[in-house]
């Protein structure tokens, strides 16, 4: 069985945080950090905006991205290897793979791969402090967050939406622990119900017995947020 996980949403909304936490709970679990597959900084496009595009799209190597993914999907076992996971025997049939960042839900070839899809938000005032607060290889220029980051988060996450990609919102603004004990049980309530699709059918007499909350490996319906930005 395998499972791929995407952790999305805004930007230090608190996904490489709860990432963590999952990949250190789950067995047999290996992580893509988004991040990883940015462009050089000289491809890095100016916009209109006057600011480095590294909030959009194009600035990601999503060709390289899914490529790794694809590893994985071939074989979890020699990608596990490859990056330091042991596999637990008693686990054996179970591969997570958890995609983490911003722009996961914008490209089509991945996002028709996610088993499940996690979207985190936070306020304005909330998720702007926070960025003032977290030190970058490149520095934010200033005005960078209220020119660039916070429009093109809307941009995406409006794209998102009015496409119909199914996800399910957390509240960024509950604790660690709480979000982490959220989207651990969904996993694992997934997992489980994955397994007990792929048993054999009961005979004929028996009744079927009817599924607990989160039915198969699909998405739980979740009722997007309104499309409109929190007040600045």
């Amino acid at each position: 069985m395998k499972l791929i996980v995407g952790i999305g949403g805004v930007t230090n909304g608190g996904k490489t945080t709860l990432t963590d936490s999952l990949l250190r709970a789950l067995a047999n679990c290996c992580v893509i950090h988004q991040d990883d597959f940015y462009k050089p900084q000289d491809q890095i496009a100016v916009g209109e905006d006057g600011f480095k595009q590294w909030d959009v799209l194009e600035s990601l190597d999503m060709a390289a991205m899914l490529d790794t993914v694809q590893a994985w999907l071939s074989s979890p076992q020699k990608f596990a290897r490859a990056h330091g996971v042991g596999v637990q025997p008693e686990a054996s049939d179970t591969h997570i793979l958890l995609l983490e960042g911003f722009l996961l839900y914008s490209y089509k070839p991945l996002v028709d791969l996610h088993s499940r899809r996690y979207f985190l938000t936070i306020p304005y005032e909330e998720c702007k402090w926070r960025r003032s607060t977290r030190n970058y290889t490149v520095p934010d220029p200033p005005g960078l967050f209220d020119g660039h980051v916070w429009p093109m988060y809307w941009k995406y996450r409006q794209e998102m939406e009015a496409n119909g990609v199914e996800v399910v919102y957390l509240d960024g603004m509950k604790s660690r622990e709480e979000l982490f004990r959220e989207v651990l049980e969904d996993i694992q309530n997934s997992l489980l119900n994955c397994s007990q699709e792929e048993l054999p059918a009961p005979a004929p007499a028996c009744p079927a017995r009817p599924q607990g909350r989160g039915h198969g490996c699909g998405h739980r319906t979740a009722r997007p947020a309104a499309s409109q930005p929190d007040t600045v």
